[in-house]
Order: structure tokens, then C-alpha cells, then sequence
């Protein structure tokens, strides 16, 4: 009898021969500067802790009184047992920090753009996304059933055409959902929200942004690409982000208005569906943003170490890209380049993992380096002698 499941290990085989797959390597001990992975002390410089705070004494306190005083787990789904007063006050903080009405805690990122997206728009709507949006906002905008259109990326005056031609449709939609990274992943590079925005509100459409690699980052003390732009809650309707990045710990959330935390929460299933974060978690996160409002010298740090390594990198001939942020791609081409790239950086001591197809296009590989505030100033020289010694070895310079 045919084996139902011979398809798993040849679809499998087949990423490894086209060397596709991924090989993970195990972080033994806490996500900082130099850490343990597969027994090699390396430096760790793709972590998307941008601001080092999973390691955070500060956050680690809240998180063991949080443990003592309110257990381990939470025993529900936020709508029925679930939701403790931790939770109620992250979110009350969370919301003060972005200067919105309210705020709504998810279980993860991706539970965020999968679980609300299908919520906003339906049948007789249009989702108009950027073309290099993340995975995460791609299902969710599959999950729903409104009709779909892409914009090229990050080009608000095609957005524009788009949008133009979406108010000749017959019938008219119901609603249009415009969404686009902050930052994005791969490249580092922002959306001109400014400019997406300014469009969408010629048009009367609704504006959504995953902030994922922006908060920590952009804007005043690190709130984000909306206070980047210095744009108002009437300009963009949805901040969505997540506490697993500069945060440092993790989990999903949405900022807004008070309606939309209402709607959202009663709406979305994998909110409504999921276990709610266990105390230790959430009072970490209340933790984080304490400490993005009264240390600002992280976020500091982060842009010093950015722009330093930056220049570095362009100084000794790497091709970076586009990018603006603390992710700096360092671009190889073949997917095989990438992968012995990332291998002699890790000998040299340096953890720097490959991105290859199909996270980015097949002739667009490169290794994706974070800059994080926790690095010393020697660490980043440790990191640019490494890229220069294993990009000569490799041909690369």
C-alpha cells in the first residue's frame, strides 16, 4: 500500500539538494551579546532583541514577583477566565506609551495580522497590501474574503492608481484596507507612511501598519513608526506590533481607537480562542515598556552601533541594500554563498544566519544582520573584522 506521507520526506530532500532547508542551531542559555549556540561561544547578531531587553534584570524581577504572586498560567482564553489584572494594565500602559485610546494584547504577532485582518474586511471590500508585506499579513489577507489588490513596494503613487481604479469598481466596495510593513523584515527598509497615509485618506481608505520592526526603534523613545511620521490615529487606524522584538519578550498587539480594540476583541478567533499570556510574561512586557520610558540611552546605543556598522560595511564594499534601519542585509546572490558565508562567520565567532528562497527572491540571498544596544563598541569591531576576513576568504570583496 502507497505511504499517504512519502510526499513529507521528498518535498524535504528536495530543499536540501536545492540547499533550501534550515538547519537550527541551539541557543544554550539567554538571548544576549555573547551567548552559547551548539556549544561555540559566538556573537550574537541576528536576534531580533534589538534593544537587549530579554536579558533585562528589570524585566526578569517583574517576571519572577510576577510568579509568586499570580502563578504560572493564566487556566483560560482571555474572554472567559483569562484575563487578570496584569493583562488589563499592560494594556492600559501599552496604550499610554503609543498615545491611543486603547490597546489589545494577542498571543503572538502572527495571531495579531491572521486573526484581524479576515475581521476588517469581507466579501464587497478590497485589501490593497504592499508587495514585500510579511507572511504573516499574506494570510491573514488569504484568510479573508474581501477582493485584493498589491501596490509595488513601498510606492505610495501606485498605491494611488490603485486605489483610483478601486473607486471605478461595480459595485462599489464596501471598504478599503490598505496595508504595509513599518519596517520591513528583509531589507530594513520603511514605508513612507506619511505618504501611504496621505493617500488612503484621499481615497476614505482605512490604514493598517505592522510595526514589528519599528517599535523599539522609530519615533520618540522608540514608540514607533505612526510617532515617527507624527501621524495621528484619524491617519492610521491600526499600529500593530509585537512584544517579541525590541520588547524582548513576546507576544501581539494592536493600538487605536477605543472602537477598534472593541471590535477586534470580540472578532477575532485567535484571540477569543487562545490561551491568554501566563503572568510571568505579561508583567515582563509591563516591565519593557518601564523601561523604554525611563532608559532611553538603549534606543541611543541601537542608532550609534546602526550607523557605525553601516558605514563599515559600506566602507569595505559589501552591498547592503536599501536598508535604513538597524537591519542591514548583507547581500550574496546564491542561496550556497549565503549558507557558507553564515558558516565561516560562525567559526569566526559571529552568529549571522543565511535568508534564502522563499523568504526573499532566489537570486536575492543574504545574510540579515540586527544591531543590538546590548553590543559594546568592541563587539562591532569584533563583528566588522569577522565580515571583512570572511568576505575576502569568500570572494565577496
Amino acid at each position: 500500500m502507497r505511504d499517504p506521507t512519502s510526499f513529507l520526506a521528498q518535498e524535504y530532500g528536495d530543499l536540501v539538494r536545492q540547499e533550501l532547508d534550515w538547519k537550527l542551531r541551539i541557543l544554550e542559555g539567554p538571548s544576549a551579546p555573547w551567548c552559547q549556540i551548539d556549544g561555540h561561544r559566538v556573537l550574537m547578531f541576528c536576534s531580533n532583541n534589538y534593544l537587549g531587553l530579554s536579558n533585562h534584570p528589570r524585566l526578569k524581577a517583574a517576571a519572577t514577583e510576577a510568579v509568586a504572586t499570580h502563578g504560572v498560567g493564566s487556566g483560560s482564553v482571555r474572554p472567559i477566565a483569562g484575563t487578570m489584572d496584569l493583562h488589563a494594565e499592560l494594556e492600559r500602559r501599552l496604550a499610554k506609551f503609543k498615545h491611543a485610546e486603547a490597546s489589545l494584547v494577542y498571543q503572538s504577532g502572527f495571531a495579531t495580522n491572521s486573526g484581524l485582518i479576515p475581521q476588517l474586511a469581507g466579501d464587497g471590500d478590497l485589501i490593497v497590501s504592499d508587495e514585500l508585506n510579511h507572511g504573516s499579513i499574506i494570510d491573514g489577507v488569504r484568510l479573508s474574503r474581501a477582493e485584493r489588490a498589491v501596490y509595488r513596494h513601498a510606492d505610495a503613487d501606485d498605491l494611488a492608481k490603485v486605489l483610483q481604479t478601486a473607486e471605478a469598481h461595480t459595485p462599489s466596495y464596501r471598504r478599503i484596507l490598505v496595508i504595509t510593513d513599518g519596517v520591513f523584515s528583509m531589507d530594513g527598509d520603511v514605508a513612507p507612511l506619511d505618504r501611504i497615509a496621505a493617500v488612503a485618506g484621499d481615497h476614505g481608505a482605512m490604514v493598517y501598519v505592522d510595526d514589528a520592526h519599528g517599535e523599539g526603534v522609530l519615533g520618540p523613545g522608540g514608540r514607533g513608526i505612526v510617532s515617527h511620521f507624527g501621524l495621528t490615529r484619524d491617519q492610521v487606524h491600526v499600529e500593530m506590533g509585537t512584544f517579541s522584538k525590541a520588547f524582548g519578550v513576546v507576544g501581539g498587539h494592536i493600538s487605536g481607537s477605543r472602537a477598534l480594540v472593541d471590535f477586534a476583541y470580540n472578532r477575532s478567533r485567535t484571540w477569543l480562542l487562545s490561551g491568554s499570556h501566563p503572568p510571568p510574561t505579561v508583567a515582563a512586557c509591563i516591565a519593557a515598556v518601564d523601561v523604554l520610558e525611563q532608559e532611553p540611552a538603549h534606543v541611543e546605543r541601537l542608532w550609534e552601533h546602526t550607523r557605525r556598522f553601516k558605514k563599515a560595511m559600506a566602507d569595505l564594499g559589501f552591498r547592503t541594500g536599501k536598508s535604513t534601519t538597524p537591519i542591514t542585509p548583507i547581500l550574496v546572490g546564491e542561496s550556497a554563498r549565503a549558507k557558507q558565508l553564515s558558516q565561516r562567520l560562525f567559526e569566526l565567532g559571529v552568529f549571522a544566519l543565511p535568508i534564502v528562497f522563499p523568504m526573499v527572491a532566489k537570486d536575492q540571498a543574504r545574510i540579515r544582520t540586527i544591531m543590538n544596544a546590548a553590543l559594546t563598541p568592541d563587539d562591532v569591531t569584533f563583528a566588522i573584522a569577522a565580515f571583512e576576513k570572511a568576505g575576502r576568504e569568500l570572494g565577496l570583496l
